[in-house]
């Protein structure tokens, strides 16, 4: 790629975040992420932020932020700033789309997701790009994606790379129903607050280089990303709200964050598990390494 240089961070400690969707309350999936996030900033004396993506109301659960919130405080995982909420931010997001329109790297799509299956496309491969689109109201906007490969290097998961067009298509930056799509938000709040690491689930990590050419096409700086590995059930299926995932139980929450940093490839000993939250938190912070976290899956 080519063109301006993006901007750098001036930082003496890395600044990193949580940021759920209030879905539902926080599974155990998300809190080993929480976990991952927060021990990699403190163990280097870093910022760790807490933003609440709650841009998808129809799919909001009343109550939920709230309740991740309190379940981040039982854990004794404290935020350094004033938690962001992404639905008071729009104005930001509508700027960011403003700039890529005045680049020309955005077109309207009238595509439906039944319209990309019946095409059998598992990507979006710019159907509407070639001149097909059909005017109407209700449309999304859909960033135009080069054929370029990307390589990076993930801090957990080792050297990644891939074809920026082949793997995500001219992706939406907002819905057909006037709702802006993650990877604006997620952009445009990572660099909007400093964030120079992303600590999150490997879920995520197909979506990473989509994240990366946005960023480079606002002129914003990427953070570096590690994406810890994803935990399962017992039929190896991913723990998700949608899934139906129990709520983490505050009801002993030291046991639970001995369980995490086990999982997380951390070797506390065993006389830790009878401590307190503040006590396993403080060994946490003292022998955190994010390259004992595994690359597989956590049961």
């Amino acid at each position: 790629m080519t063109g301006k240089t993006p901007p750098t961070f001036a930082l003496s400690a890395p600044t990193g975040r949580f940021a759920p969707s209030p879905t539902g309350p926080l599974h155990y999936g998300s809190l080993l992420a929480a976990v991952a996030s927060y021990l990699n900033v403190r163990a280097h004396s870093g910022t760790w932020l807490v933003r609440i993506e709650d841009l998808d109301p129809p799919r909001e659960m009343p109550g939920a932020a709230s309740d991740i919130l309190h379940t981040l405080e039982s854990f004794g995982l404290h935020w350094d700033q004033d938690v962001v909420y992404q639905s008071n931010r729009l104005s930001l997001y509508d700027e960011a789309l403003a700039e890529l329109q005045q680049k020309d790297l955005l077109y309207p799509c009238s595509c439906s997701r039944k319209d990309i299956l019946m095409r059998g496309e598992h990507i979006y491969t710019g159907h509407c790009r070639k001149g097909n689109y059909v005017g109407q109201k209700n449309h999304a906007i859909r960033i135009k994606v080069p054929e370029r490969t990307l390589s990076w290097q993930d801090l957990v998961q080792g050297p990644q790379s891939g074809n920026l067009f082949n793997d995500n298509g001219d992706f939406v930056l907002r819905r057909a129903d006037g709702l802006h799509a993650y990877h604006l938000a997620v952009v445009v709040d990572d660099a909007s607050q400093r964030i120079t690491e992303s600590i999150r689930g490997a879920d995520l990590l197909p979506l990473t280089s989509a994240q990366m050419y946005l960023q480079y096409a606002l002129g914003m700086q990427a953070p570096e990303y590690g994406h810890i590995p994803v935990a399962v059930n017992a039929e190896g299926e991913k723990l998700s709200k949608q899934a139906g995932a129990a709520p983490v139980s505050i009801g002993d929450p030291a046991r639970t964050l001995f369980k995490a940093l086990r999982d997380l490839g951390q070797s506390p000993p065993d006389e830790l598990e009878s401590s307190t939250v503040g006590d396993i938190l403080e060994w946490g912070k003292k022998h955190w390494a994010l390259n004992k976290v595994p690359g597989r899956r956590i049961l």
